[in-house]
C-alpha cells in the first residue's frame, strides 16, 4: 500500500463523521458519511479593521453549495451561546436514508451550549532554524498564554522533525508555561506533519479551536503536502494562524503557503520582522478569537458528497459595507470500517 493511499485513510478517519457499526459488519465494504453540524468562526470587520460587535443571528445568511442554512447556535466572543433550534435533520444527502446513527431527536447531538472559550493549540517551531532569538520567541509565546481571556484550555506543541505534545490541552496555564521554558531547539522542520497531526487532534474536539503556528523557517523534511493540511482544518472547523520570522518569509513559497493557509481556514498569517512584532501579532491573534463570532448548523439534505462550498453574507444594506473572514467549505470526511488508520507520522 502507498504512502498516498494510508494517508487517504487516515485522514478520513477522524470522528468528524461516523459510519453506523451494525451496516459496517453487514457490508464492510460500504461508506458511510454523517454531517452532524457545521461550526463556523467568523470575524466581521469594518474596512479599518475594527471588529463589529452587537451582531445578531439574524444579520447572518449562511448557505451550503447554494442550499440555505438554519442557524443552531450563535456566540458572540466570549458570551455563552445560544441554542436557536433544538434539532437538525434527520439525514445528511438526499434525504432519504440517514447515512449514520443520528437522528432527528438525538439530544447528544446538540451542542453544549453551557461551554464557552475556544482551545488553542500552539505549535512552537523547536528546529535548528530557531537557534536565534530562541529565548525572544518563548517570551513572547509566555505572554501569549498568560494574557489569553475566556480560552477554556491551551495546549503547547513542538516540532522539530518530529511533534512533541509539551504541554497537552489543560485548563492551567502553569504547566502550559512551564512547557514553554522546558523547550530546546534543534534537528530540521517537519511543520506540515507535526501540523496535520495537531489539526488531528484539535479536530476531536467542539466549539471554537484554533491552532497558532509560531514557525521561524521553512518546511524542510515534510512528506505531507500542505495543501492536504489545510484541507482537513477546513473540513474540520479548525482556524490556523501563522506567525513567521523573517527566515520563512524571505522564502517565497513559504510565504505564499503560510498566507493560504491561514486565509482558507478562517485566520491570519504574520511576518515578524523582530521580537517586537512577534508580540504585536501574538497580540492580534488574542483580538481576533476574542471577538469571533461562532455560528453552527445542521446541514440541509444535499446530495453532495464531495467538497461543500459555504457561503456567509450579511444582511441588509447597513451592514454590506463590512468583511467577513471565515472557512469557504469542507469535504465529507468519510470513514469505513474495515480500514485500519495507521498511526500518524512523526507523533509522539
Amino acid at each position: 500500500m502507498g504512502k498516498r493511499y494510508l494517508l487517504f485513510v487516515w485522514l478520513f478517519s477522524i470522528p468528524f463523521s461516523a459510519g453506523g457499526g451494525a451496516a459496517a459488519q453487514d457490508d464492510a465494504s460500504r461508506i458511510h458519511v454523517s454531517v452532524v453540524l457545521v461550526q463556523l468562526n467568523i470575524a466581521v470587520t469594518d474596512r479599518k479593521g475594527n471588529y463589529i460587535s452587537g451582531l445578531r443571528p439574524e444579520d447572518f445568511a449562511i448557505t451550503e453549495d447554494k442550499i440555505q442554512e438554519k442557524t443552531a447556535t450563535f456566540e458572540e466572543g466570549n458570551e455563552p451561546p445560544r441554542r436557536l433550534i433544538d434539532v437538525g435533520p434527520s439525514a445528511v444527502g438526499h434525504g432519504k436514508e440517514p447515512d449514520g446513527p443520528q437522528s432527528a431527536g438525538d439530544e447528544s447531538a446538540i451542542p453544549n451550549v453551557g461551554v464557552t472559550g475556544a482551545n488553542v493549540f500552539v505549535l512552537f517551531d523547536t528546529s535548528n532554524y530557531m537557534y536565534r532569538g530562541f529565548v525572544f520567541a518563548q517570551d513572547a509565546i509566555a505572554d501569549f498564554i498568560r494574557s489569553l481571556e475566556g480560552v477554556s484550555q491551551v495546549a503547547l506543541y513542538s516540532y522539530s522533525r518530529d511533534l512533541s505534545r509539551v504541554a497537552p490541552l489543560t485548563p492551567d496555564r502553569s504547566k502550559v508555561l512551564h512547557g514553554v521554558r522546558s523547550t530546546v531547539a534543534g534537528d530540521d522542520a517537519a511543520l506540515y506533519d507535526c501540523l496535520l497531526v495537531t489539526v488531528k487532534d484539535a479536530a476531536q474536539l467542539t466549539g471554537k479551536k484554533a491552532i497558532v503556528v509560531f514557525s521561524n523557517g521553512p518546511d524542510n523534511s515534510s512528506l505531507m503536502p500542505p495543501e492536504e493540511v489545510a484541507e482537513l482544518a477546513q473540513s474540520t472547523g479548525t482556524i490556523i494562524y501563522m506567525i513567521s520570522t523573517r527566515q520563512a518569509e524571505e522564502e517565497p513559497v513559504s510565504t505564499a503557503v503560510f498566507e493560504r493557509m491561514s486565509k482558507v481556514t478562517g485566520g491570519k498569517a504574520y511576518f515578524s520582522k523582530s521580537w517586537r512584532d512577534e508580540k504585536d501579532a501574538f497580540a492580534s491573534i488574542r483580538e481576533d478569537l476574542a471577538h469571533l463570532y461562532s455560528i453552527s448548523y445542521y446541514p440541509q439534505p444535499n446530495p453532495n458528497r464531495g467538497w461543500r462550498t459555504i457561503q456567509v453574507k450579511l444582511v441588509g444594506k447597513n451592514l454590506q459595507k463590512y468583511h467577513i473572514r471565515t472557512r469557504d467549505g469542507y469535504r465529507l470526511l468519510r470513514t469505513q470500517a474495515s480500514s485500519a488508520a495507521p498511526s500518524p507520522p512523526g507523533s509522539r
